[in-house]
């Protein structure tokens, strides 16, 4: 009776819940590190195929060694990443909705933390279709939710090749990219290419200047070609910052200094201003990796958490809009949680930030005053020559159907 009673409960929010649009993100100040990937698999897109023998494995930590009871929800979405009108029934084998068991207490750590991880798809559910879907995380209430995670599940039906270039219809290898790119059809024919396919495309799984439903240059039965698209150009930024707190013995890259303030470790980025020229670095686009150096058995409820300071050298401040830091720690998402705040004394922006040990990568991101759109050119600088990554969504949608397929993805570099 109470299952049947939730599930009624959940059906009705669903219907509440049209229109939103769906991101990573946490909603619970006491939830950190909330990573979605392929299980066994660092750096991984949450992506996975239909029918595979591939997991998705969801982890986060809750602040503090206290028992708590959560619960999740699968919703599917359309290619925008809305609630599709699809039933439970018709997207999940078993049930949509089931609790997170597997959890363990942090180890020796100065802040103390619960580790909880779930996998899908698992014993009680399987997903029958493809398209995006979003894992729904809560403890006593499914109207209040403490964290969701953004996945997809494919069904690989057609060929995407592409390239990235400097020389654009706007400028000539200076400070942007162009992103071409083709989709073949020839094994997955449809009727009506221009209005049954939609393509999305994120630059380094950025939110804030994803491009969605983006329309070919040119179309046909067998190829959709996305070429000299002005869509498609982006700012070029530049690589990567990081940092490794992996351990805080030992002298590690990206770090100036640190100290242990009586209750936690403090970890001093080295302060950083803005470049005149490109200097190629390695990176990983925006992710990051938890280690532990010193850990016995389990890195991930043996890594503690560290204060971690950036600083970023500005001379004066920015009155026309603010700096925040970005990169997959936050989901990239701009909010008040990453927005830096400019220290007059220092000349400088200041943020401090917990994290859990392990390696990181991250931007400065300018966001101009009643704007949502971040660029690095006052801050970290833009140049056509850095390594990003593109990935290429592509979705199928008949007439007479209910639902976005998910039929290719592609990661251009």
């Amino acid at each position: 009776m109470k299952k049947k009673f939730l599930t009624i409960l959940i059906i009705s929010n669903i219907f509440l819940l049209k229109g939103q649009i769906y991101q990573t993100q946490i909603f619970d100040n006491q939830i950190k590190t909330l990573q979605i990937g392929l299980t066994g698999v660092d750096f991984s897109l949450p992506v996975i195929n239909l029918n595979s023998d591939a997991a998705l494995e969801v982890s986060f930590d809750e602040l503090s060694h206290n028992a708590h009871t959560y619960h999740y929800r699968l919703l599917h979405c359309n290619s925008d990443w809305t609630a599709s009108q699809l039933a439970s029934s018709e997207y999940i084998s078993g049930f949509f909705f089931g609790d997170i068991t597997d959890y363990t207490l942090s180890v020796s750590t100065l802040v103390n933390y619960t580790h909880y991880q779930l996998t899908l798809p698992n014993e009680y559910m399987q997903f029958k279709i493809s398209g995006n879907y979003v894992l729904q995380i809560y403890e006593d209430d499914v109207n209040q939710l403490v964290a969701q995670a953004c996945f997809c599940v494919a069904e690989p039906k057609v060929e995407i090749s592409g390239r990235i270039r400097g020389n654009t219809d706007v400028e000539l290898n200076r400070t942007l990219q162009q992103l071409d790119f083709e989709v073949d059809l020839s094994g997955f024919p449809t009727s009506d290419p221009k209005n049954d396919i939609k393509v999305n495309v994120r630059q380094n799984q950025r939110i804030d200047n994803q491009i969605i439903n983006i329309k070919p240059t040119f179309f046909s039965n067998s190829k959709l070609s996305f070429i000299n698209n002005r869509q498609l150009i982006f700012e070029g930024g530049n690589e990567y910052h990081r940092f490794d707190i992996s351990s805080l013995y030992a002298a590690s890259y990206g770090l100036d200094y640190v100290n242990y303030d009586g209750n936690v470790n403090n970890a001093f980025l080295l302060p950083y201003s803005l470049p005149e020229i490109y200097v190629s670095q390695p990176d990983v686009n925006g992710k990051y990796l938890i280690n532990f150096q010193e850990a016995f058995s389990d890195v991930s409820v043996e890594a503690d958490y560290v204060l971690v300071h950036f600083a970023f050298d500005s001379g004066e401040p920015f009155f026309d809009g603010n700096v925040y830091i970005g990169g997959d720690f936050n989901n990239n998402l701009i909010n008040r949680e990453v927005q830096m705040k400019y220290v007059i004394e220092d000349g400088r922006y200041i943020l401090t930030y917990l994290l859990k040990q392990g390696g990181y990568n991250y931007q400065y991101w300018f966001v101009p005053k009643n704007q949502q759109v971040a660029s690095t050119r006052r801050t970290d600088g833009s140049f056509w020559q850095t390594n990003n990554e593109y990935t290429v969504y592509v979705y199928h949608r008949a007439w007479g159907e209910r639902y976005d397929k998910l039929i290719g993805v592609k990661v251009i570099e």
